[in-house]
């Protein structure tokens, strides 16, 4: 009876000490969120028509397979050059670890509008690759790169692939040298023993990872609105033109919401990979 009633009095001793910040988390995210969404489902002449009309329409299609596609290039580029330098610096002594580190977070410390204009500086047709093209008789006149989605996806690898090396180096560097040589001594290639040992061991990371730069290129608003323009539209530049330039808060609270599904699925769908993968690697 008495560790039944202790029991119970743990139990209610920890809900206790979660009540306080639940009930701010409710207030402060649920509540605005709940007041915005709920309006979306009834607003129109028929329930859920706001979201009926977007998938209906050619023009909000093509700004969510535009934004779909940005997120997943943008994350694949991300995934691909973070992991091996993530790798690359986790092996360096920790003095250079630091410094690498420090180095590679360096364009997330730059304000994001300053950012945006260095690669317009760049990109422009009077920027700094177009010049270096007509020097070397390369083209004949200036190549569109700015406001076109390569110009989005540029942008975006520089914004969040420290992200990616960051998480992925903060779970190499606990990865043990020592396995790596023992695989390498039990015939393994370097890049077979990286596969087989390191990649398995360092998922959470790069899932996290992932997770971060897509959800962050997905949501993104002054990267694709700087260096995309108006003719490149993504769904966060969408959602601030139907608000403050048509005034069409519900249409802007339905786009808001199809992102955040998108978001739960992409997730969801990264812990599943991952699973997959671990139990490959476990086989």
């Amino acid at each position: 009876m008495y560790s039944e009633w202790r029991k119970n009095m743990k139990k209610s001793s920890t809900w206790m000490m979660l009540a306080p910040g639940l009930i701010i988390l409710l207030l402060c995210l649920g509540l605005p969120l709940i007041s915005v969404l709920t309006p979306t489902f009834t607003a129109g002449q028929y329930p859920l028509s706001a979201y009926v009309e977007f998938f209906q329409d050619e023009y909000y299609r093509k700004i969510l397979f535009r934004t779909l596609k940005i997120a997943v290039i943008t994350t694949g580029i991300c995934m691909a050059g973070g992991i091996p330098t993530a790798y690359f610096i986790s092996r360096c002594d920790k003095k250079w670890r630091g410094l690498l580190l420090a180095a590679s977070i360096f364009p997330m410390m730059t304000n994001s509008v300053i950012r945006s204009f260095a690669w317009i500086n760049i990109l422009g047709s009077n920027g700094i690759i177009n010049r270096i093209l007509l020097a070397l008789n390369v083209a004949d006149k200036p190549m569109k790169l700015l406001y076109t989605d390569f110009a989005i996806i540029i942008g975006s690898v520089y914004l969040f692939l420290p992200l990616m090396i960051v998480t992925v180096t903060g779970v190499m560097e606990n990865i043990d040298d020592d396995m790596m040589e023992a695989a390498q001594s039990l015939g393994a290639g370097r890049f077979e023993a990286f596969m087989k040992v390191i990649f398995p061991m360092s998922l959470p990371g790069i899932i996290v990872g992932g997770i971060l730069v897509f959800t962050g290129t997905l949501t993104a608003y002054t990267t694709p609105q700087l260096l995309g323009g108006n003719s490149n539209m993504v769904l966060a530049t969408l959602i601030y033109q139907r608000a403050m330039s048509v005034g069409d808060w519900n249409g802007a609270s339905a786009v808001a919401l199809i992102m955040i599904v998108i978001t739960l699925i992409v997730i969801r769908g990264f812990n599943a990979l991952a699973a997959r993968l671990d139990k490959r690697g476990g086989k």
